[in-house]
């Protein structure tokens, strides 16, 4: 546990550092202390390659290439769908539950309505955040907790805390739980990265194609609640089958003398 939130406070300081320290350089060269889309979207994406590095070169998350030689092109084709599947449940879950304030509404709004925010929302996030909550922080839990799922729960918890958006958590929560899940059966942070990948292009594509994006399901149905519930129920047509079929093809692949 210790090293869980080790690697927990490093993240955070790193976002922290690399925000404020982007932000200074960007207001020295700029003249302006003025809060920019591009901005916002180098800051992301800085943060996130510095992680990546950082806990690359500490040796925090072990990187292998024997999953990917494995071939799993099934599995991480399952993982998209079940991304896609989660989405509306999720969302439906979530207006059912009492509103949360969203502290980072103006700030994700300039990033999704970017080109240049997939960047940093769909390519570097995913792998950054994959490195260190199930690449480090989960594998770090695995190795001191005898239950495997309260180590996954711990790790989907600290995933949710670590958004310090209310109103991102009780979805990062959910989807949390179920990355740790592929984690475990696979001991690889691909499946998990396919899934990220797959949730933020989603949401960005989403962002910019719908009229209102953050309007309730109800509105997006056109008012219709039985509509709204169909969509539910479809999704979850998705989602289940999905689930069944990771929980059937996913499996560890011999690391032996493919580890890099």
């Amino acid at each position: 546990m210790k090293n869980a939130i080790i690697y927990l406070i490093v993240f955070l300081a790193i976002q922290c550092g690399v925000t404020l320290g982007v932000r200074e350089i960007w207001r020295i060269a700029t003249g302006s202390p003025d809060l920019t889309t591009m901005l916002l979207v180098v800051s992301m994406a800085a943060f996130s390659a510095v992680t990546i590095a950082v806990f690359l070169l500490a040796r925090w998350c072990e990187v292998a290439r024997s999953y990917v030689r494995s071939r799993p092109w099934g599995v991480l084709t399952w993982c998209v769908v079940a991304a896609v599947g989660a989405i509306v449940p999720s969302v439906w879950l979530q207006e059912q539950m009492p509103e949360l304030p969203n502290l980072v509404l103006d700030e994700f709004s300039m990033i999704l309505g970017d080109r240049w925010g997939y960047v940093a929302v769909g390519l570097l996030a995913p792998v950054a955040e994959e490195m260190v909550f199930r690449g480090a922080i989960l594998r770090s839990l695995l190795r001191t907790m005898r239950n495997r799922w309260v180590a996954i729960a711990v790790s989907a918890l600290l995933f949710a805390l670590a958004h310090g958006n209310p109103a991102q958590m009780p979805h990062a929560l959910l989807v949390g739980l179920l990355l740790g899940w592929m984690y475990c059966r696979t001991d690889s942070i691909v499946p998990g990265v396919a899934y990220h990948w797959a949730n933020n292009t989603i949401a960005y594509v989403l962002y910019n194609i719908m009229p209102a994006p953050d309007a309730p399901l109800i509105v997006l149905f056109g008012g219709s609640q039985r509509a709204v519930i169909m969509a539910v129920v479809f999704s979850l047509c998705i989602l289940l089958p999905a689930i069944l079929q990771l929980n059937l093809r996913m499996k560890k692949a011999d690391r032996g003398v493919m580890r890099r």
